[in-house]
């Protein structure tokens, strides 16, 4: 066991002990390291203005993800190299991206320069973007000064190729450097048993140590533990980390099963999302922005059990699992049980997410699902619907429908599958009952999102779309966005 982080920062050896849990990597960079640089703008991991780049080596290659400092903590950054936007310059001479803003006047104000051009940074050394790519890569860096198009000129400048920067010609030494500290596979606990920040490596130290505290703090990517830090104000004596557990991250294919590790991240499972249906895929580009989803996990928002989160309501439908550890133990949950009550799932002191299963679909089930927010990306859900029918010809012989945004907890309209149930796929007249009973199913609330009113008649129209697309491939129900077919052209 050891009692310190270690990490690199702008190539330099870090070693801190004496971390109090609650850290942040951007409290860290600005009043202990004095690298100001980096801003504080919404404090959530919205706005993009505290960006940083995280290097990690996977595979025999050097990864560079763009993260939010104002959310991540301290701790997390164990075993990776933090850059900041203040080493990207070189003997007075500044980085392409850089450059590629100055010359195509990507910057007014300038107080969200810095996480943009770390955003742009990444983008950089995950070779050639397109424009499309380029605005999923923006959608979590806001710019109210200069607007978007000068700042993707300079991106598309910028990103057109491999990279040629001196951190790809000294690629080999920063991943020497970082071998040491990658490899260590020693438990992490500094502090004290009333306040720690702990990182257990294998799934048998985590499950002795979560048994040990079971009030402690199970932080995966941090993305809501976050603001329970940030915007709650809430002191978290102790803070068990599970991103260093050897394995929790894993993504296995078992056929007509996909599992996924409680800390596989969102952006690792989207392709295998993706595989079990297109919906899924796009439900997780548009799930926050680029920073949340490479550090966001599946296990983290399935266990925080969010009302609104998207990934629990696209999984029920599909009769998604959840596998629970407590200690040596192991049980399996359906996905839509593990939802108690608002805030509150069937997770017993001392029990964590090990994975979360999503079956695949079969030859008569058909799948569809939507997400509908005010703002198109990185917005919350207003209604998030998914819905997995079973066919006999052209009538349904199964329906399972779930929502997000419409009660306490991710909920099955079960009164509408019933209804659904007989229904003739040639007939729309038959579909009716089926949306009707939706008003029995939910008592939809109104907040700063939506109406209940608004909510209600977007449920419903969930449905009639769903269905209509199922009936007939030829019915256009999904227009191009606008915006895609300017990026087209644009390319």
């Amino acid at each position: 066991m050891t009692d310190t982080i270690r990490f690199l920062l702008n190539g330099q050896e870090r070693t801190v002990d004496g971390l109090d849990p609650t850290t942040t990597v951007l409290e860290h960079l600005r009043t202990q390291e004095r690298l100001c640089g980096t801003k504080e703008g919404c404090a959530e991991g919205d706005c993009g203005a505290c960006t940083v780049v995280l290097v990690r080596a996977r595979g025999g290659l050097l990864t560079y993800e763009a993260v939010n400092a104002c959310i991540l903590l301290l701790g997390q950054v164990d075993g990776a190299e933090l850059v900041t936007v203040e080493d990207l310059a070189e003997a007075g001479a500044l980085h392409p991206v850089q450059q590629a803003m100055v010359d195509h006047h990507g910057s007014q104000c300038g107080f969200c320069t810095p996480g943009i051009v770390m955003s742009l940074f990444a983008a950089y050394h995950s070779g050639r973007q397109t424009y499309a790519s380029l605005c999923d890569q923006l959608a979590g860096n806001l710019c109210r000064c200069t607007g978007y198009r000068p700042i993707l000129t300079a991106a598309l400048a910028a990103c057109d190729g491999s990279p040629t920067d001196r951190f790809a010609a000294e690629a080999g030494e920063r991943a020497a450097a970082l071998a040491p500290l990658a490899a260590d596979d020693a438990d992490v606990f500094v502090g004290d048993e009333n306040r720690f920040f702990a990182a257990p490596a294998s799934l048998e130290a985590l499950a002795q140590l979560y048994e040990r505290f079971p009030d402690a703090t199970i932080l995966a990517g941090a993305t809501d533990v976050g603001l329970w830090i940030t915007k709650q104000l809430r002191d978290l004596r102790r803070i068990i980390w599970i991103g260093r557990v050897v394995g929790l991250d894993r993504i296995e294919d078992r056929g007509d099963v996909v599992s996924f590790g409680a800390t596989a991240s969102l952006a690792d499972a989207s392709a295998a999302l993706a595989g079990i249906h297109a919906d899924l895929g796009e439900i997780m580009r548009r799930f926050g922005s680029v920073q949340v989803r490479v550090s966001g996990t599946i296990g983290g928002n399935i266990a925080n059990g969010s009302p609104i989160g998207d990934l629990a309501p696209s999984l029920i439908p599909l009769e998604g699992r959840v596998i629970l550890r407590k200690g040596a133990g192991v049980r399996a949950l359906p996905l839509e049980d593990f939802f108690v009550a608002y805030g509150k799932q069937d997770r017993r002191p001392g029990e964590f997410v090990l994975a979360v299963e999503a079956p695949r679909l079969k030859e008569n089930e058909h799948y569809r699902a939507f997400k509908v927010s005010k703002r198109f990306d990185e917005d919350i859900s207003a209604v998030m619907m998914a819905a997995r029918l079973t066919l006999d010809g052209r009538r349904i012989a199964a329906a399972r429908i779930a929502y997000g945004g419409m009660a306490a907890t991710p909920k099955r309209a079960a009164l509408a599958e019933q209804t659904l149930v007989g229904a003739d796929l040639d007939a729309p007249d038959s579909w009716g009952r089926a949306l009707h009973a939706l008003t029995s199913d939910f008592t939809p609330l109104t907040d700063q999102r939506a109406s209940a009113d608004y909510r209600m008649t977007v449920a419903q129209n969930l449905i009639r779309r769903s269905l209509i697309e199922i009936a007939s491939a030829t019915i256009p129900t999904r227009p191009a966005l606008t915006r895609l077919g300017v990026l087209d052209a644009a390319e």
